[in-house]
Formats: structure tokens, sequence, C-alpha cells
């Protein structure tokens, strides 16, 4: 696990990502969530003290127990699945910031689950996730998130509980002084790329490797956003395209866990936007399931490159946070099946209504799964003057 002085700069750490994610700065009084698996206590502890420091209430939520989460879906009736604790919707609408310690102890104990009671239960939490996206485009809530090392996940990834501990190490720059300094500069070296990304007037992207041959359509009013603070570590550069625009094969190379169900080698074939043709080495029946959670759920939602001079991270860790982060020779891509983020539109965020997100191609669904490719690549801009731009090759954007 991480020592006291490493816990400490983690914090500061969360610290610095929750306010720079911020588009208005943290009043008095506010309210943090602070939502925290039982290893990751001793940091939770850290962070609570520190938000009172700042003179905000922090309120303090434990996620269920492997054991509770797998009772909940293997013996809640129809009516369970759905339940939601009263004033959990007044709660929400109240929120402030909110900060999840993900530190797993299970990371399978979900593969007995049926994945349409999943589903029904992720659908029917959405309208949180509705009310913080709302709340986050007025500048009146931000979040980030971050992971500790357990047994779990290192033996998933094939990992000493050391060696998994140095990649987090390495990879949140525990090891500096000052890794909040470290977020700074890598903040402030990302925006060159984004102004540049930007500025092209771009009709697709092709994404080219030994097998993906992709068209990505970024569509209008849209930006490329990242390392915002959001997510601790976070090397990605994304956009929410149109999803009407997706056509051709995508192939995620690198391996992922998702609700105790383990897949790899997905293979999606997009017509007119929609996955039609999806298949899997292993976990393809869960797949399959997940893409048909909603409407959405076939549709891409997020198309991200990270580059490989930012991220330090160079090993597969079982977990999308560090996963799709991956670094290594060649850097990623990866899209995320589902939900869009709206703040990769160019215009008034608060202004963006529910009829102009789906004039604008920007996806709903209660879905959010990032598949990760590891593989070299090339990406070319087609601009809608007939130019063709390489913006990102063997592992980095080419600017």
């Amino acid at each position: 696990m991480l020592t006291d002085i490493q816990l400490n700069r983690y914090a500061d750490t969360l610290i610095w990502g929750l306010k720079t994610a911020r588009t208005k700065p943290f009043r008095k009084g506010g309210i943090v969530l602070i939502r925290y698996d039982s290893p990751a206590l001793p940091l939770a502890e850290i962070l609570y003290a520190r938000l009172l420091e700042m003179g905000l209430n922090p309120v303090q939520r434990s996620t269920l127990t492997p054991n509770m989460e797998k009772s909940f879906y293997l013996l809640s009736n129809s009516k369970q699945v759905i339940f939601q604790p009263p004033g959990e919707r007044e709660f929400y609408e109240a929120l402030n910031g909110s900060i999840y310690l993900h530190a797993p102890e299970s990371i399978t104990h979900l593969s007995e689950a049926d994945p349409k009671k999943i589903g029904r239960a992720a659908v029917a939490r959405k309208f949180i996730r509705d009310i913080l996206n709302k709340r986050e485009e007025t500048g009146a809530f931000s979040w980030t998130l971050c992971m500790l090392p357990t047994n779990e996940l290192a033996k998933h990834a094939n990992l000493s509980l050391e060696d998994y501990s140095r990649q987090i190490v390495n990879a949140c720059f525990l090891d500096h002084a000052s890794p909040a300094s470290e977020w700074q500069t890598i903040y402030d070296q990302s925006r060159a790329i984004k102004t540049w990304l930007n500025s092209l007037d771009v009709a697709y992207f092709h994404v080219e490797s030994s097998h993906v041959d992709l068209k990505i359509m970024p569509g209008s009013q849209r930006k490329w956003i990242g390392i915002t603070g959001h997510n601790i570590p976070s090397f990605e550069l994304f956009i929410s395209p149109d999803w009407r625009g997706t056509q051709g094969v995508y192939y995620a190379n690198q391996p992922s866990y998702r609700n105790g169900n383990y897949v790899e080698d997905v293979r999606l074939e997009f017509k007119d936007g929609v996955a039609m043709n999806i298949s899997a080495e292993k976990g393809e029946v869960f797949v399959k399931n997940q893409l048909s959670m909603d409407k959405g759920a076939s549709r891409i939602g997020e198309f991200s490159l990270t580059d490989k001079r930012f991220s330090r991270i160079d090993r597969f860790m079982a977990n999308t946070l560090y996963d799709e982060n991956f670094g290594g020779l060649y850097g990623n891509c990866h899209i995320a099946l589902g939900s869009s983020y709206t703040d990769t539109y160019s215009g008034n965020v608060a202004e963006l209504t529910e009829s102009l997100k789906k004039k604008l191609g920007f996806n709903d669904s209660a879905l959010h799964w990032d598949m990760v490719n590891i593989e070299q690549k090339r990406v070319t801009a087609h601009l809608k003057t007939g130019e063709q731009i390489v913006v990102y090759e063997d592992g980095r954007f080419t600017c």
C-alpha cells in the first residue's frame, strides 16, 4: 500500500483536481461527497480533514462491500433493483463536489449476476448523472476520482502488490514532493495541443492500425478537452463526436473488467453510427447485453487519444482509469460506447438543451464503457477543405 507521505500527496492532488475541474470557485459551506471503498479509508480520513479546513461540508459514504453488491444483484426483485432511497434526488441537487476513492476488494464478484439486471439498475440511477451533469454545466459541481492499490487488482493485472503500487505512484507523481505542480505542468502543456486540434475544421478523423479502420465525425460545435482534474491520473485528450458519422471497424486489444466480467479482443463494426456486428474472444455475450442496455448503448459517446510523452503507465492494470491512459510504446486510443460528455460542446454548455444535444448528435445512454486499443496507429484529420493532416502517430500528437 501507499505510505503516509504518499497518501498526503495523493490528497493534495485530489484537491487540485477537484478545484481545477470547476468553472466557478467553491463557496464556503459547499457540500462535497467522499465516496470510498473500505481499503481507501485512510485517504478518505485525510480528505475529510482537508475539506473541513477549506470551509466545506464533507459527506462520507462507503460503497457496498462485494458481498453486499453480489446479494443486491442476485436477490433483489424487480422493484428493489430500481429502488432509490428517499432524499437521493434532493441530495444530488444540492451537491457541489464529489471525490471517489476506488480500491476494490473484488472485481469479479458480479460474474454470476444477470447483465440485464445490472443494466436496469444503471438506467434507474441515470437521473443522478443527469442532475450532476446539469450542475457541472452551470459551474455548481465538480468531481474527481482516483484508485488505490489492492491485492485483487494486482492479482488480475498479474503484478505483485509492490509493482502495482509503483505504477500508481509513478502515474500520479506521488514520488514528487509536489505532485499537484507536476499535474499543473501537464495541464498547461496540453493546452497547446487542444488549441491546435480545435483550430482544425475537420470533416472526419480516420483511425488506422493493424485491426482498426474507423472514421469518426467530430460534428459541429465541438471542442477537444482533457487533463481537466476530473480523473487522477488522466492524460487523455478527447471529444464527444457526432455518433451518426461513425463508420468502419474498431478493435479493443486491451482487455477490460466490467461488472465482474472479463472481456478480451472486442471487435465492433459500425454502420450509420451504430455497432451492428459485435464480437469478442472472451465475454461476447456480456458485451452484447451491455450494448443493448438502451438505445444509445451501441453508439459512440467519446473518442480519445493519449500521448505517451505524458503517461508513465506501461502495464495492464485491470482497471479502466489506468488502462484508458496507457502510455507504453504507442500510447492509446479509445472509444466509449454510450453517454457523451456535454463539456465538449464549444458553446455555452449551460444553454445546451436536450433538443440541441439530439440535433448535434451528442449520444445519451446509461452506459459509458471505454474500450482501449494500444496498437501502433495513425490518426488522420480529413479537413473540410480536402486537406489531410496526420494528427497522431506512434503514440504522439504531431503538433
